[in-house]
């Protein structure tokens, strides 16, 4: 195969359509434009992000994001509450792993917090990115401890 051997591939491409140019060619009169109208016109058409009588979409941003704003750099966080740290036998490491072995998480893709609704009553160290205040004294209460992970640099968990 050679250059002068290249040719485009069958019926990719077509022949430009040449309208107004009579009733035998199929496209004459109006030419595909319809009857009147500010299509139909020379020059004629609307400008981008045209949209009849329609606020712009641009202009109706705002509205639709509502009041305030999303963080970009927002942490979201697996939400673990206390009642499901009852499966754990007495002195067993919580941590993101195990809690996924216990089939309490999916994956730890994201970082961990362990919420204060519920009671505890075995000891247990627990290991995670955040802990509420309550969930921290009813762990430490219980005889168990508390030890925080740090937050990997991405921002994202571990």
């Amino acid at each position: 195969m050679k250059l002068h051997d290249l040719k485009p591939n069958q019926g990719s491409k077509k022949s430009r359509k040449r309208v107004g140019r009579g009733i035998s060619a199929g496209q004459g009169k109006t030419a595909g434009r319809g009857t009147k109208g500010q299509g139909a016109r020379a020059g004629g058409g609307t400008r981008l992000y045209h949209q009849g009588g329609n606020l712009p979409f641009f202009r109706r941003l705002p509205f639709v994001r509502g009041k305030g704003f999303t963080p970009i750099n927002r942490i979201e966080y697996y939400e673990v509450n206390l009642d499901r740290l009852a499966v754990f036998e007495a002195n067993y490491s919580v941590t993101p792993e195990t809690l996924v072995e216990a089939r309490i998480l999916r994956n730890t893709r994201k970082p961990v917090v362990i919420l204060g609704n519920g009671d505890i009553d075995v000891a247990l160290n627990v290991q995670v990115h955040r802990i509420s205040k309550s969930a921290r004294e009813k762990i430490e209460a219980a005889g168990g401890t508390v030890e925080i992970i740090p937050l990997a640099v991405s921002g994202q968990g571990a």
